[in-house]
């Protein structure tokens, strides 16, 4: 029977692509991890990475066996929390990442409720537009608007009928006027920011059978989605946001959605797992705690 460290410390080698990585993590030397290593391949019978003097890869009996020992340790620390949370409730580390603009104003609150509810639960949080890498870094679980353009991550989804709308202070509205339809922005200024490095100022929108795509520009770019909230809030132009970012704005009156017989891009709002075993108690209960504060914002 293969130790559990041993186990450990090849799923982390096999996520980093490095046993230095590895030890570093479980707080072990390069020499001891290579050793548990070794150890293991042997009692298997099998060489569970191919090696060179610059990288190290999984082979094939290594990546089959992959999948197992993720669910065994899975299995193993789903019994160890189930048993604690007889006594003490959810417990453990969450680490979670999530859009800097929802993030800051509208999860940050919620946090606040979350973790009074379970306040064993240490939360590590990581705001950020750049989407973490779930398969490198250290986060369990991701927030990310839009469909996974990775196949393989588990999506749970948090409210699927989500969309993007354009928007604007009643300040800019009233001194510039308000478009009536969405070629009409091409007239106005548009506040940008980057995805995925690039400038997001295609505007999409679709009534029924109809679909218009607008190219938009502005004076304005950001490589933070908050930013453009705040120069729309500012009244400097029209913004193109996720509902979930505006939606307090838009209720409180503090900005005017457009085009409400149109329906902006679609997003679907879905909380992200590299793998169906790291779906835990805790992320379960996550989930169903955000898509009820979600369900309580749809318009």
């Amino acid at each position: 029977m293969s130790s559990i460290l041993d186990l450990e410390i090849f799923v982390r080698t096999a996520d980093s692509g490095s046993i230095s990585a590895a030890a570093r993590a479980l707080e072990l030397t390069p020499a001891a991890a290579s050793i548990a290593l070794k150890r293991l391949e042997t009692r298997l019978g099998i060489r569970l990475f191919a090696r060179s003097t610059r990288s190290m890869r999984l082979t094939e009996e290594g990546r089959r066996y992959l999948e197992s020992v993720r669910l065994a340790l899975a299995t193993l620390a789903e019994g160890e929390q189930a048993l604690k949370q007889q006594t003490e409730g959810l417990s453990g580390v969450l680490q979670l990442a999530a859009p800097s603009d929802f993030g800051r104003n509208v999860l940050l609150p919620w946090l606040d409720d979350f973790k009074r509810e379970h306040p064993h639960i240490q939360l590590q949080l990581l705001l950020n537009d750049r989407h973490a890498d779930l398969f490198r870094e250290t986060v369990d679980v991701a927030l990310r608007f839009g469909v996974p353009s990775d196949s393989t991550l588990v999506a749970l989804p948090i409210l699927p009928e989500h969309r993007r709308m354009a928007c604007a202070s009643p300040a800019y509205l009233e001194r510039h006027g308000t478009p009536q339809n969405p070629a009409e922005l091409s007239e106005h200024s548009a506040l940008l920011y980057l995805r995925n490095g690039r400038p997001y100022n295609t505007w999409r929108f679709h009534r029924e059978d109809e679909t218009v795509e607008v190219e938009v520009s502005g004076d304005y770019l950001s490589d933070d989605g908050e930013v453009a909230r705040r120069w729309a809030l500012a009244g400097h132009g029209i913004t193109y946001k996720a509902w979930l970012d505006v939606a307090e704005d838009v209720r409180a009156g503090r900005l005017l959605t457009l085009f409400d017989d149109w329906h902006g891009e679609s997003v679907p709002f879905n909380l992200l797992c590299p793998h169906r075993v790291q779906v835990s108690e805790r992320v379960k209960v996550l989930q169903a705690f955000l898509r009820e504060r979600c369900e309580a914002l749809r318009r």
